[in-house]
């Protein structure tokens, strides 16, 4: 088993240019093949080229084909020098699985975006943990082929154009779940409840401590939601945070009381309704990097540059 890294300053991540080598890989579940056939021109689209790996082609029940294929597809896309970005096919079930299949130091010794979101929780984990930066946003099979907006309507640009510190993000924000006022600062992480708390007690569980925790679900009823919170209190995770973030809760009934029930007596700043998460309209927020939180005006300033054109690294 080969752990993630341990934190280290993280890189400045290069832009995209146009024409940019994207590889797609399928971490998780599998998309249907037609959905898959549209990737290249989706991208080309985007203006970038696209290198589809064996595991967007696979089928195992579930799995986009078997973990070692997923794993081997993962690192893969990453250490490739002519790979310049690493999207993801879709989410689903399956990325907690290769955990212990990747060699970690050697992939995270590579500064390329990687987007994705849901079940990629399990992956984000391990970049943020050790101080890398990832993009929780839409993917391709399961969004971008479909989406009825442009992928610069998404926060896609950002990839292309950069983002330096001092950037002030104000979304229309949707519909409030739970708010608290205040401001708070530290790298943003997290992803889907479900996943980080499938995490706790292993050695990839996410580290939230000093941090701003990103929550967002999809189809879990308040009482599943209450379940999953309740793992977090007794685990001690949700009292290391510093603030909350909290974005989608979709495709089921408002777990608002439940959350209120959990972050209310923490007396952090909590800003919700966040456009990130499962479903059309989502938005690309970028995950590890230190931001500014004000609850009280709905805001998310980055302290740091995140990208920036012809910079990045490639660590040894």
């Amino acid at each position: 088993m080969s752990l993630p890294a341990t934190p280290s300053p993280s890189p400045l991540l290069p832009t995209l240019p146009l024409g940019a080598l994207v590889g797609v890989i399928a971490p998780a579940g599998p998309a249907p093949a037609e959905a898959v056939a549209r990737i290249p021109a989706t991208l080309e689209a985007m203006g970038y080229r696209a290198r589809l790996y064996p595991s967007c082609h696979a089928r195992k029940g579930f799995l986009a084909g078997e973990d070692d294929l997923r794993a081997r597809d993962l690192e893969a896309a990453f250490v490739d020098p002519e790979i310049a970005a690493v999207f993801s096919v879709r989410g689903g079930y399956g990325s907690g699985r290769i955990l212990d299949r990747v060699s970690w130091p050697r992939l995270l010794a590579q500064a390329k975006p990687f987007v994705g979101y849901s079940d990629l929780t399990a992956l984000h984990a391990q970049f943020t943990n050790a101080g890398r930066i990832v993009f929780h946003g839409p993917m391709l099979a399961s969004d971008l082929v479909d989406s009825p907006l442009p992928p610069a309507k998404l926060g896609f640009d950002i990839l292309r154009e950069g983002l330096r510190a001092g950037t002030r993000w104000t979304p229309a924000l949707e519909t409030a779940l739970f708010h608290h006022p205040g401001a708070a600062e530290g790298p943003v992480v997290g992803g889907n409840l479900s996943l980080i708390a499938s995490l706790v007690g292993t050695p990839y569980a996410l580290k939230v401590r000093g941090a701003l925790l990103f929550l967002e679900e999809v189809g879990e009823a308040p009482y599943r939601v209450d379940r999953l919170l309740q793992q977090l209190r007794h685990a001690g995770v949700l009292a290391e945070a510093n603030g909350f973030l909290l974005g989608r809760f979709s495709g089921a009934d408002s777990p608002a009381e439940v959350l209120a029930d959990y972050l209310a007596p923490l007396g952090r700043p909590v800003l919700s309704g966040w456009p990130a998460g499962h479903g059309p309209g989502a938005q690309v927020l970028p995950l590890g990097t230190p931001v500014a939180l004000d609850a009280s005006a709905g805001t998310l300033t980055f302290l740091q540059d995140v990208l920036a054109p012809g910079t990045g690294s490639r660590h040894a």
